[in-house]
């Protein structure tokens, strides 16, 4: 169509300045006429474009000219580049094409704001694969299977309807619907192994919002006290957002997990320096993990 062509053409001279009608009438496979055409109605509908004949000739825009965008303010621009830029750093394909186009339109600088590498300190070499093959499902509205190890040890074969990829808690969720089960799931990216994105379509609404906003402190969660050692702090610092400081420098932590199994392997990970002060069902279930471990070593 001519008006997606005269975009087209906008944006050319906008990133090359000087292009010739003959390499135009190529690219878009019309003749040089037609272009001479185009320009021609550029030009009437208030564009500063103008041809220059000789060596280096050729059809451009002003120097310096920037395609007009006063309906919108300098913050709106910003947070539209922003924002793409943020989605250009998890598109794994690296196709930076829009982002180039609205960036010369809008005439901003200082995009590169954000970098985003999908692999981790380990060696998980499938991450940025399986992301952008999850990413390509939902949007398309594909099913996928894949073998999928639970908490439990367990390694089963899933099909799933993909809805969303979550970032909670410093990892990557799928969240879907779980053929298997027979109700939406969160899958964590990093136990998904042989990922298969099918042929087979589907019809599912994605929720606008996964997380309903539900307050902490109210069930399913539990509230939990910890004093961890000083000698964690780092961790502390990365994880925890509330806690005091006690006169020998170390932390009294609260926070919120949604059941005692999930509190006790927490503080494990801490291992000597994490004391589990409360609730008291925790402390109960602490010991006896203690207690059934030490018989590993008798």
């Amino acid at each position: 169509m001519q008006i997606n062509r005269l975009f087209e053409i906008i944006y050319i001279l906008l990133e090359n300045r000087t292009i010739t009608a003959a390499e135009l009438a190529e690219r878009f496979e019309v003749s040089a006429r037609t272009i001479y055409r185009d320009v021609e109605i550029l030009a009437q509908g208030g564009m500063p474009i103008y041809m220059s004949k000789g060596k280096g000739g050729g059809i451009s825009l002003l120097p310096d000219f920037i395609l007009n965008k006063a309906v919108l303010t300098e913050e709106e621009k910003s947070e539209i580049l922003s924002s793409l830029q943020a989605f250009n750093a998890v598109n794994l394909s690296k196709s930076e094409t829009a982002l180039s186009k609205l960036t010369s339109m809008l005439g901003a600088k200082h995009t590169d704001w954000i970098e985003v590498d999908f692999s981790s300190w380990g060696h998980f070499e499938n991450d940025g694969a399986y992301f952008e093959n999850i990413k390509t499902s939902i949007i398309e509205k594909k099913i996928i299977t894949f073998m999928y190890a639970s908490g439990k040890a367990e390694k089963l074969s899933r099909e799933v309807l993909p809805l969303k990829l979550v970032f909670k808690g410093a990892a990557w969720y799928l969240y879907g619907y779980c053929t298997l089960r027979r109700d939406y799931r969160f899958f964590k990216l990093r136990r998904i192994t042989e990922l298969l994105v099918t042929d087979t379509g589907f019809d599912l609404k994605t929720p606008e919002t996964i997380f309903t906003g539900q307050k902490l402190g109210t069930n399913p969660y539990i509230k939990a006290e910890l004093l961890i050692s000083k000698t964690m702090a780092f961790r502390v610092y990365d994880e925890i957002s509330s806690y005091e400081i006690d006169e020998k420098g170390d932390f009294v932590c609260q926070l919120y997990l949604p059941d005692i199994a999930t509190l006790c392997t927490y503080a494990a990970s801490f291992g000597e320096y994490c004391t589990i002060l409360s609730p008291e069902q925790a402390i109960a279930e602490m010991k006896c993990r203690l207690q059934n471990s030490l018989k590993n070593y008798f």
